[in-house]
C-alpha cells in the first residue's frame, strides 16, 4: 500500500453547501434564510438561551446547568485504609507526610480524613476535618486526632467572617 493508495471511507466526505449561488442550485436567492425578518439579517439571531425576553431558564436554574458555588473550601480526602496501607506503627501523619506518600498532591491545601476502611496501628494524624467513623477508628486503636482550624483567606475570609461574627454585630443575636 503506498500513499496514493490511500482513500476517504465511503460517505465521509461530502461537499459543502453552497448557498446563494442561483434558483438552480436550490439555495439560491434567499440562501434558506427565508424573506426579511431578524432571521434574514447578517448578524441576525439571538444567543441560543434567548426566550422572548424573559429570563432565560439557564439563568431561572443556576443549579440545572453550570452554578458554582465560589466559595466552596476543596478538600483533599484521604481514607483511614490509606493510612493503613500506606503509614507503620506510631507514626505522625500530617500534611507533609500525606505528599511523601502520595495520598495527596500539596500539604498545604485542606485535608479531610474520611472513614472507609479499617485500621490497626496507632497514628498520630493531623487534618483540617475528620469525619466522625474516621476519627472513632483512629481514637479506637489509641492513636490521636488533631484537628486544624483552617487557614482562610480572600474573599472566602471575609464571606466566613460576616457569616459567624459581623451577623451578630449587625443584626444582635436575637434577643
Amino acid at each position: 500500500m503506498k500513499l496514493h493508495d490511500l482513500k476517504p471511507d465511503a460517505g465521509s466526505k461530502r461537499k459543502r453547501k453552497r448557498v446563494g449561488r442561483g434558483i438552480s442550485a436550490g439555495q439560491g436567492k434567499t440562501a434558506g434564510r427565508g424573506h426579511k425578518g431578524q432571521g434574514a439579517r447578517s448578524g441576525g439571531g439571538k444567543g441560543p438561551y434567548f426566550e422572548g425576553g424573559q429570563l432565560p431558564m439557564v439563568r431561572r436554574l443556576p443549579f440545572k446547568r453550570g452554578f458554582t458555588n465560589i466559595f466552596a473550601i476543596e478538600y483533599q480526602e484521604v481514607n483511614v485504609d490509606m493510612l493503613e496501607a500506606r503509614f507503620i506503627e506510631g507514626a505522625v501523619v500530617n500534611g507533609a507526610s500525606l505528599v511523601e506518600a502520595g495520598l495527596v498532591r500539596k500539604a498545604e491545601d485542606p485535608i479531610k480524613v474520611l472513614g472507609r476502611g479499617e485500621l490497626s496501628k496507632k497514628l498520630e494524624v493531623h487534618a483540617n476535618k475528620f469525619t466522625k467513623s474516621a476519627a472513632g477508628k483512629i481514637e479506637g486503636v489509641g492513636g490521636s486526632v488533631n484537628q486544624h482550624a483552617l487557614k482562610v483567606t480572600g474573599a472566602r475570609a471575609t464571606v466566613k467572617r460576616m457569616r459567624k461574627v459581623d451577623m451578630v454585630r449587625l443584626f444582635g443575636d436575637g434577643d
